[in-house]
């Protein structure tokens, strides 16, 4: 008995770890955010921009974004924060969507813009091909756990 309790305990143990690791490696791997005075400046030249807010209904207090989100037919700016996380990607959604289930409904529809490796600012390059006016809204969403992380509507 006292073997298979220590068993139990150390895969707890160990689960509790591995958990932990996946939630704190990309943030302690993730490089700097860009300078505000550069994100300010590569905002400047934008055709639409919108706010990414906590107050959404699949946002909760591990999966959250706030700042302003500037939107060009070339790039892709976000002043502000994320909550840090994995395997996150930015997409561009032809609806606002605002939790899992919706954006999983209409992600068919969309295009992943890139990876997402900063959390205090990035500055994205939008893919050769990808029209903007195709789309409303910027989401960023965590590939790895199939978590929303939040949206904003652009135009």
């Amino acid at each position: 008995m006292r073997r298979i309790l220590l068993l139990v305990t150390h895969a707890i143990a160990l689960a509790i770890g591995f958990a932990l690791g996946v939630y704190f490696l990309p943030i302690l791997t993730a490089p700097k955010g860009p300078d505000r005075a550069v994100l300010e400046a590569e905002a400047q030249g934008a055709t639409y921009t919108a706010a990414f807010t906590r107050d959404l209904k699949g946002s909760d207090f591990l999966h959250w974004g706030e700042g302003t989100v500037s939107v060009s037919p070339k790039q892709i700016v976000h002043m502000g924060k994320l909550a840090p996380g994995p395997d996150y990607k930015l997409y561009l959604v032809p609806e606002f969507v605002e939790d899992e289930a919706s954006f999983e409904a209409v992600k068919v529809r969309s295009v992943q813009v890139s990876d997402v490796k900063t959390f205090d600012g990035l500055i994205l390059e939008v893919p050769e091909g990808v029209d903007i006016e195709a789309y409303d809204t910027v989401l960023i969403w965590c590939e790895a756990f199939g978590e929303f992380i939040t949206a904003a509507k652009y135009r």
